[in-house]
């Protein structure tokens, strides 16, 4: 007897209702949602559990957040579907029936009652043509409403097919969802996923995927897709590896496909425009002149960025002298450009200078030891000297100074002089529409170059984020060179192994790079 929670379908559809047609899935699919049911209470029961738990440190506290967000998540899914997870099935040449869903559900002793639609088993539902069954038999999809089968569409592949209770329609899925009515959201098109998108969405990982095509053909849908495929299928990106950012045209646009995601079974996902990815994009007004905004959208402004740096990264003219206690130390601009050359091409102006002031440093060191015979100074300490001469550090703040992208941008625009340095190709004319008052707010049209200063530029607090990892690192490995101690003096086992182990080794493994602060 058909299961009235599973399967409600219409009238006009009372020959798909036989009880050989559907009491395999009736069977299954009540089965499914019965187990759905026992994971939400024992999901809730965890994270209940999780959240009661004394506050914890360090990585024991990480751990617990990160298991807590993975609860959270599996628990919403199978809040938001239910048994309307479930996409459809197939059959294989060898009878056995699989289910396919958005996300895999097993039973209390691990046997799997749904697969994931991204795992390789499930592949074949998606793939599996008249031409390349991919071993399959037959294949059924449902369409749901209201948590209920309203729908179901199979699909022979060989001729033992013959023999199995299917409802044969072969076109009716495609059709169906041609004809199903546009709503305010983007839907995802799991059901219906043809064999060419499919493709798409499990192509090879490996560089950049372009997916061209006209206005409507589902490109983004296929995108997404594929985004869901890769968190989980994707090594770099499964578990808590890795993450993804989904980055829209507009707002209303994000806000259209805000429900396909998460209807893959990936909640969590980062969205944001490409004004959000420039800091000063939150507040930035829109460029009311055409004829600027035209002027700043043209790519060969990009072409500015570069000699808008470089000219605060010239080397001196003339040499300098450092006195020390016990030696005056002579740098010249050979000395200085051997120091600006340690640095590889392409790194961001800001993150080169800590580079760059210890190259200078050891370069200065150097030639003021080779004018020293038998004076009393090692060389840590002509280089600590040497790194608190006020004239030096003045010196080398004012050839390397760490820049803000914001202060270049604008200084571009207010100071036509600059401009007309950094871009020759801009005409008179050109340069007086780009002019702007000191302070004027930021605009639209502005984001771009902000953007490409920025990454030339890199973090204007890189060596301030490096020197706290740094301290904090320091502050680990002392506080572990004691645990170690503690455990060799309390070792009375003759047996042990522990007096074997190298002692910096072990230290380094008790300290946690991922709980130090980022560079």
């Amino acid at each position: 007897m058909a299961d009235p929670v599973v399967f409600a379908l219409p009238r006009h559809l009372a020959a798909k209702a036989e009880a050989s047609l559907i009491e395999h899935d009736q069977r299954q699919l009540a089965l499914v949602a019965a187990t759905i049911s026992d994971q939400k209470r024992s999901l809730t029961a965890q994270l209940a559990e999780l959240r009661r738990a004394p506050g914890r440190r360090g990585r024991a506290a990480m751990d617990r957040d990160l298991e807590i967000h993975r609860l959270s998540g599996r628990l919403g899914v199978l809040q938001r579907f239910g048994v309307d997870l479930c996409l459809g099935r197939i059959v294989g040449q060898d009878s056995e029936v699989v289910y396919i869903g958005r996300v895999g559900i097993s039973d209390s002793a691990g046997n799997p009652l749904i697969i994931d639609w991204r795992t390789p088993a499930a592949e074949p539902f998606f793939a599996a043509t008249a031409a390349h069954p991919l071993g399959l038999v037959s294949r059924r999809r449902y369409r749901w409403r209201d948590g209920r089968i309203v729908d179901y569409w199979d699909e022979s592949f060989a001729a033992t097919a013959a023999t199995q209770a299917l409802a044969l329609d072969q076109d009716s899925a495609f059709i169906a969802s041609l004809s199903s009515s546009r709503s305010r959201r983007m839907r995802d098109v799991l059901a219906t996923l043809q064999a060419d998108q499919d493709a798409i969405v499990r192509a090879d990982s490996a560089g950049a995927l372009v997916v061209d095509g006209g206005p409507g053909t589902g490109k983004t849908v296929v995108a997404l897709h594929r985004a869901a495929y890769l968190l989980y299928a994707d090594a770099r990106l499964s578990g808590s590896h890795g993450g993804l950012l989904f980055v829209g045209p507009h707002r209303h646009y994000l806000r259209y496909v805000a429900d396909v995601l998460p209807g893959l079974g990936e909640e969590g996902v980062l969205s944001c425009t490409l004004a959000d990815l420039v800091p000063q994009g939150t507040d930035a007004q829109a460029e009311l002149q055409p004829a600027v905004a035209r002027l700043k959208a043209s790519a060969r402004l990009l072409d500015a960025v570069e000699p808008a740096v470089s000219l605060y990264e010239e080397l001196p003219t003339a040499a300098m002298i450092i006195e020390t206690p016990w030696v005056e130390v002579r740098l010249t601009p050979t000395d200085w450009a051997e120091a600006f050359e340690t640095v590889d091409d392409g790194t961001p102006h800001n993150e080169a200078r800590d580079d760059i002031w210890e190259a200078l440093l050891d370069i200065a060191t150097e030639i003021g030891l080779s004018q020293i015979d038998d004076a009393p100074v090692t060389p840590d300490e002509l280089r600590g000297a040497l790194a608190t001469n006020d004239d030096l550090r003045r010196t080398f703040q004012r050839i390397w100074p760490i820049l803000q992208a914001t202060d270049l941008v604008a200084d571009l625009w207010s100071v036509p002089a600059y401009l007309r340095r950094c871009a020759p190709w801009l005409s008179e004319e050109e340069l007086h529409l780009l002019k702007r008052a000191e302070g004027s707010p930021w605009t639209t049209a502005d984001l771009p170059l902000l953007d490409a200063m920025r990454a030339r530029l890199g973090d204007p607090l890189a060596s301030l984020h490096r020197r706290e990892r740094q301290a904090v690192l320091a502050e680990d490995r002392a506080y572990m060179d004691q645990v170690v101690t503690n455990l060799l003096q309390a070792d009375d086992d003759p047996e042990s192994p522990l007096p074997l182990l190298n002692r910096q080794s072990l230290r380094d493994d008790l300290v946690h790079d991922d709980a130090l602060p980022e560079t």
